[in-house]
């Protein structure tokens, strides 16, 4: 269908004088159509034990959420793919909700694309814009895809629970297609008029509650974080943050010692928060 369509737009375009603003329409479309990875997949990489350990690496505690990925791995394995399912983080701010979305994307060996959907009130970001309009742009899904270079991206959709809604349209609706494992191999983008197929992607969501859009939550499978303990909150300040706030201010390893009672105190007596970023503060 995609080929047929750049067939025809190139014979449109071979009919236009150069300097018409229609050559300029044209020639856009095409770039978006030909620089798409149609069917350019990234090979990923089904080693349980690799994907244990970095989920290990980047992140203390949290067993059962990890569980929970490496069964939905383990089952793309036994598929031989890797999709279906959405999942969808909720949790608090600080628990680490964007960074599994990193480590989940560095287990399986696919590229990672995150943008943030907080306070996005315009569907034609999703959808993207009719070509009949000065400056339309495809949506974020087919610029994702292109920045990429591959169709089986690990795509984060943060704060989906921000999603705003606004005269111009509702960008919550337009995402039941994206992320919708029935529709979404045939995603039809306004501005590219032609279906891609979305279903290799792996679509993760974070929100910090669940003020989402009941038909959008339909279609996700929540995997709830609800905080860490202290015993988790000390290991956590031992081996990520307290290396990461000595390089932020420039002092080596041996110039500041902080004790592990010191680091209790400050858990129990100023952070009690669920996820680490006040720790850290």
């Amino acid at each position: 269908e995609a080929a047929a369509r750049v067939e025809e737009e190139m014979g449109k375009l071979a009919l236009l004088e150069p300097a018409s603003p229609e050559f300029t329409v044209s020639r856009n479309y095409l770039d978006w159509l030909t620089s798409l990875p149609w069917g350019v997949l990234t090979p990923d990489s089904y080693d349980l034990r690799q994907a244990a350990a970095i989920l290990d690496r980047d992140h203390y505690g949290l067993a059962d959420v990890k569980e929970r990925i490496l069964e939905f791995l383990s089952v793309g394995i036994l598929k031989g793919r890797v999709s279906g399912s959405i999942l969808c983080f909720v949790g608090p701010p600080g628990v680490g909700k964007t960074s599994l979305g990193r480590s989940i994307a560095a287990s399986i060996g696919r590229t990672f694309y995150r943008f943030s959907l907080g306070g996005m009130r315009d569907e034609a970001e999703i959808k993207g814009h009719r070509r009949t309009y000065i400056g339309a742009m495809p949506g974020k899904f087919v610029q994702a895809l292109k920045e990429v270079g591959s169709a089986n991206p690990v795509i984060m959709l943060d704060e989906i629970d921000k999603i705003g809604a606004s005269y111009q349209g509702d960008p919550a609706s337009a995402l039941l297609e994206v992320l919708d494992p029935e529709q979404n191999a045939d995603f039809l983008d306004h501005y590219l008029d032609v279906r891609f197929d979305l279903s290799k992607a792996l679509f993760i969501c974070t929100a910090n509650d669940f003020s989402i859009p009941s038909a959008l939550l339909d279609r996700m499978e929540v995997i709830r974080l609800s905080g860490y303990i202290t015993e988790e909150k000390i290991a956590i300040a031992k081996h990520h943050l307290w290396p990461r706030v000595l390089e932020r201010a420039g002092l080596k390893k041996n110039q500041l010692v902080i004790s592990e009672g010191a680091l209790r105190h400050v858990i129990e007596g100023y952070a009690r928060e669920a996820g680490v970023r006040n720790l850290e503060k």
